[in-house]
């Protein structure tokens, strides 16, 4: 688990500056080839084209980055647009992506096929990626308009790339196709200028027919400026019409808890030489009270009188998708509880309370006793369903203020802050008593038992390792207990001593 979680935060570090770096390219070239190049750098593929679609409705191969014999192969392609789309549609949809595997391959496209694919036999047959696979992403402007299509070859791992791989593959090109459709205004607004020599109506035509949100402003301070010009995109994207948005300071659609940050970051722009503000994530409010991140770039246009440009874009969904991430790898896949990372920052505040006098926590460590025999007599779908009940059970009885988590196998652990013993020594019945309950499966009655240590986390307390080897001890008291008398015995560590005052006191009972 920790290293999914470890693979999932590399995975948005790199979309990070994967997205920062394809942004940078001044011209739609270069823009193009820092696409291709952040693919192959952080992707995980070895080979990556970009087919761009000419107005004329052709798609050429015009960037490729990882290998010179597919570049003296494929760039200059050029191929008519009905023609490869027909070529995808045979492909098979994964999400925003469309795989080819080889035996869909066709030759009337022209293609450069590898040698050979990392990994080789010692990658499952059902796994490997073949030399004529191939792997598409469409790009597309934040209109929704095509412009143009990102093929990747070659995986690093020789595998057929697996759900994380395919998110960050669709992440990255939501990006390029941002940055090529930006890339795009920007030629567009440099041969207006040349035509029409700089003219208002070259800027008019840019400024509104942008598919980025923008706004110029005065230069007064995030608190004070104001709007002095918007185009569609924006009043789309806050969900305000311009006359309204006119009449609104910068401050009023801005969340109010992002606002010192905004003006830290007008600050820096205002005072850096004109240098722009990049990239700077914030939330925004919208007209009906929605709230949605935006990346701000924040340029400023010499006077008198000097004003700001403000670029907008809506990465509402990329935070989701990153947050969605960051969730997954800190919850247990089975039963949703936290793991043990997630468990450590409040067993952490636990201990932090105890030392500063506001009270003691319990932590319960539990363990299941007959979940092998469920295993091996009823399969593993029996022994996840048991897993399941349990965790529900634990959930329910709880409080909000709680924690219950799978540190993995049939290990479970309750965190309860601010309960005395008796308080404690009840929790610990119930628990025990919910996990003894029947689970009913596919028609059969499974029972299983819970050895249950309990460690009170106190002011002797000295780290979260020192609460779950208490704990952890305690329960195997338990089990030895049970195993050698037949009873049941609770043991509580309190502190590093066994049995002290204040702690649970040692409850003994009948074997149900």
């Amino acid at each position: 688990m920790e290293r999914d979680r470890d693979t999932a935060m590399a995975a948005i570090r790199s979309v990070y500056r994967i997205t920062g770096r394809i942004n940078t390219g001044s011209t739609l070239a270069e823009t193009l080839q820092l696409i291709v190049d952040a693919v192959v750098d952080g992707t995980g593929f070895a080979v990556a084209v970009v087919n761009y679609l000419h107005p004329e409705g052709v798609y050429e191969a015009v960037a490729l980055a990882g290998s010179e014999e597919a570049g003296e192969t494929l760039l200059g392609a050029r191929y008519p647009a009905a023609e490869l789309d027909e070529y995808l549609e045979r492909a098979e949809v994964w999400g925003q992506l469309r795989y080819l595997p080889h035996e869909r391959h066709s030759t009337h496209i022209h293609s450069w096929v590898p040698d050979a694919v990392p990994g080789g036999d010692e990658v499952p047959e059902d796994e490997r990626w073949h030399p004529l696979d191939a792997l598409f992403a469409p790009l597309s402007a934040p209109s929704g308009e095509l412009v143009g299509i990102l093929g990747v070859d070659l995986p690093h791992d020789g595998r057929r790339p697996g759900p994380l791989q395919r998110e960050l593959l669709e992440m990255l090109a939501a990006q390029a196709g941002i940055a090529i459709n930006n890339a795009n205004l920007v030629e567009a607004l440099q041969r207006e200028r040349r035509h029409l020599a700089a003219s208002e109506e070259a800027f008019r035509l840019a400024f509104t027919g942008a598919g980025t949100g923008m706004c110029m402003l005065g230069l007064t301070g995030v608190s004070q400026a104001r709007m002095s010009r918007v185009n569609p995109a924006l009043c789309e994207l806050l969900g305000r019409s311009e006359a309204e948005l006119l009449e609104l300071r910068i401050a009023d659609v801005l969340h109010p808890d992002d606002l010192d940050l905004a003006r830290l970051a007008f600050a820096a722009a205002t005072t850096g030489k004109g240098t722009p503000v990049r990239d700077y994530e914030i939330r925004c409010v919208r007209g009906d009270g929605t709230v949605i991140w935006v990346s701000t770039t924040l340029s400023l246009v010499a006077g008198p009188p000097a004003f700001g440009i403000l670029q907008v874009q809506d990465i509402t969904g990329r935070k989701a998708a990153e947050a969605d991430l960051v969730r997954r790898a800190s919850r247990d896949p089975l039963t949703g509880l936290a793991n043990r990372d997630a468990l450590a920052p409040p067993l952490a505040a636990a201990i932090r309370r105890a030392h500063a006098g506001l009270g003691d926590s319990v932590l319960l460590f539990c363990d299941l006793d007959d979940f092998k025999v469920v295993n091996d007599t009823r399969g593993h779908d029996a022994g996840d369903a048991v897993l399941v009940a349990v965790a529900q059970r634990l959930c329910g009885l709880v409080r909000p203020g709680d924690t219950v988590a799978r540190l993995g196998g049939d290990e479970f652990v309750v965190l309860a802050q601010d309960l005395a013993g008796t308080d404690a020594a009840a929790l610990l019945d119930r628990v025990e008593r919910a996990i003894a309950a029947p689970v009913v499966h596919d028609g059969h009655v499974l029972r299983v038992r819970a050895s249950v240590g309990a460690a009170v986390i106190d002011a002797t307390c000295q780290d979260a390792g020192a609460a779950l080897r208490m704990a952890d001890r305690a329960m195997y008291q338990v089990k030895g207990h049970r195993h050698t008398l037949g009873m049941t015995e609770r043991v509580t560590a309190h502190g590093e001593r066994s049995g002290a005052p204040g702690g649970i006191p040692l409850l003994w009972l009948a074997e149900p």
